[in-house]
């Protein structure tokens, strides 16, 4: 049993190291030239419209913002121990995901390498939006159980952008695959394994 728990707090650890770590990252982009940023893929088009940067820029910075404070809703020591502020970082998370998942959708349709991407990104967008609502409305009703399981889903998909990131070099370094053939592949494998995760997560460990 000791085993056990070591293991789910190594897991914790590392996850949260992640968190914090993709959370932060696209701080390093500020004030970079667009070929240098996250940007440098993109059209002469988009890169001169004002609401596509506006949408772009609130996608990662506050989905940065949710995968940190999302994690912390996890620590049960936090809920019992400091209710209050879990309520505060909760409430940080929802109109976190609220304004990046919006954001995120819009900017589905412009992903680049054409619809496969695009559908696999505004898929997640919608289900992320999707899940944290009804999180946002089971704890509105009190019912705990439910609050949970739709946490767990909801932040198994912001954790997609961690997934993305270390599936990028993995396809484009170890495999030598070509970035656009690649990130078609990872537009919906950095999101749906960690929601059938959560899944099983939810069954072994909530039911």
């Amino acid at each position: 049993m000791d085993l056990k728990k070591g293991r789910l707090n190594t897991g914790y650890f590392f996850l949260g190291l992640f968190a914090i770590f993709i959370g932060l990252y696209p701080l390093r982009f500020i004030g970079l030239p667009y070929e240098q940023s996250l940007l440098g893929s993109k059209s002469e088009t988009l890169l001169n419209s004002s609401i596509y940067l506006a949408a772009f820029y609130t996608h990662i910075f506050l989905g940065g913002l949710a995968l940190i404070t999302g994690f912390s809703q996890f620590y049960k020591r936090l809920r019992i121990k400091r209710l209050a502020l879990h309520r505060i970082l909760g409430k940080i998370y929802i109109g976190a995901v609220l304004l990046s998942g919006f954001a995120g959708l819009g900017i589905a349709f412009f992903a680049t390498g054409g619809i496969i991407p695009a559908l696999g990104f505004g898929g997640l967008a919608i289900l992320w939006l999707y899940t944290t609502s009804n999180a946002y409305t089971s704890i509105k009703k009190i019912d705990i159980d439910a609050h949970q399981r739709w946490m767990i889903r909801s932040y198994a998909l912001c954790f997609a952008a961690v997934t993305l990131r270390l599936y990028l070099p993995l396809f484009t370094g170890l495999m030598h695959m070509e970035f656009i053939p690649a990130y078609k592949i990872i537009a919906w494998l950095c999101w749906v394994p960690n929601i059938l995760i959560a899944e099983i997560f939810i069954v072994r460990r909530l039911s």
